[in-house]
């Protein structure tokens, strides 16, 4: 069988070099403000986790080499980077553009983007997260700023050697189908949309684009297909949006999260094969350290996963890797490489140490 490539996500918020972060984390060192200064919670609650790498910058490609090296080495050979779009303009790119990109190892690892194209509201801040919840900007996009973020894609990153493909095209992954839809006014203009983006890349020598949908739970709201009539699911979405592939970005999308982590196990096992059954593409089964959001509120808040050890972890490794063999697909996305404030990193703390990319080395091996 071919190798399992591992894609961990990366959220690219562990920087300063971006300005406009500034009014979600004015220390400016990013979400590492809210990483550094968690507190206890009136119920007596304390998540008070450290990086053992310390609070870098992960704009430096410095800090990244170092990353890299630590990632290829556990197993983890591709990063898919949450990539945004805000007022016109990219936001976050400085992660993946000066710290990954400019990195003199970045050769040895894949990468490609997942289109966070979720609306930013005051989630984000601290100080406003457990009474606001305003949208400071907005995810939908017309169909002028969509081809500026295609040229984009294609321009910067689908040419690049590392880029990640599936069947030679490069992965272009989208979070938020109803806010591309909504965006772009219907589902007649989002198909058009992106067969526009497939020959865009097609007239680059490509081969055209694989499109990767993001599942969350399995419903969709109200949406006219181009004959008028309503789509009643999302595998018909997908179908005639043209979409290459599904996964998921996190459990906490798919299932009861405010368990124990083997509960939670049991619920996703079975919803990877019942999700492979429902679409006529490939479904490559998601992997979650846990969830815990707790260090963006002031107040406790729920849902918890609990018992999210690197053993138990190993456990749900084991059996994504059961399930590539048996269905016949060769990637594993995994939430994440560094989703500390949902408590969902494979990074290194002072809890578990290296645990969690112990565990990813254990069931595939060093370099996979």
């Amino acid at each position: 069988m071919k190798k399992i490539d591992i894609a961990a996500y990366v959220w690219p918020a562990y920087t300063g070099d971006e300005p406009r972060s500034r009014i979600f984390w004015p220390e400016g060192i990013g979400e590492w403000q809210t990483v550094k200064n968690s507190s206890e919670k009136s119920n007596g609650y304390h998540w008070n986790r450290k990086p053992l790498w310390g609070y870098v910058n992960e704009a430096d490609p410095y800090v990244m080499s170092g990353q890299i090296e630590a990632a290829v080495s556990h197993g983890v050979n591709v990063f898919i980077y949450d990539w945004y779009w805000y007022d016109n303009r990219p936001f976050l790119e400085n992660c993946l553009n000066d710290g990954f990109l400019k990195a003199p190892n970045n050769n040895k690892m894949k990468f490609y983007i997942m289109w966070a194209n979720h609306d930013a509201t005051h989630l984000w801040d601290i100080r406003n997260s457990d009474s606001v919840s305003s949208t400071i900007w907005q995810g939908t996009v017309t169909r002028e700023q969509f081809e500026m973020i295609g040229k984009r894609w294609i321009e910067q990153y689908f040419k690049r050697e590392n880029y990640y493909r599936i069947d030679g095209k490069p992965v272009i992954s989208i979070y938020d189908i109803n806010n591309l839809i909504n965006g772009l006014g219907g589902i007649a203009e989002t198909v058009d949309a992106l067969q526009w983006l497939n020959k865009e890349a097609q007239k680059e020598g490509l081969g055209g684009v694989h499109l990767q949908f993001i599942r969350w739970n399995g419903k969709i709201k109200n949406h006219s297909g181009v004959d008028g009539k309503p789509i009643e699911n999302e595998r018909a979405l997908v179908n005639t949006l043209g979409f290459s592939s599904v996964t998921n970005y996190q459990f906490a999308h798919m299932t009861d999260v405010d368990r124990d982590y083997l509960d939670v196990l049991e619920d996703v096992k079975k919803l990877w094969r019942e999700i492979k059954d429902e679409y006529s593409v490939s479904y490559f089964p998601n992997v979650s350290v846990g969830w815990d959001n707790n260090p963006r509120f002031k107040n406790y808040i729920t849902p918890i996963i609990t018992n999210n050890t690197p053993e138990n972890f190993k456990k749900c490794l084991e059996y994504a890797k059961e399930y590539c063999e048996q269905a016949g697909v060769h990637l594993i996305t995994v939430n994440s490489w560094n989703e500390w404030t949902e408590t969902s990193y494979l990074e290194p703390d002072d809890f578990y140490g290296y645990g969690y990319l112990e565990a990813i080395q254990e069931v595939f091996g060093k370099k996979n």
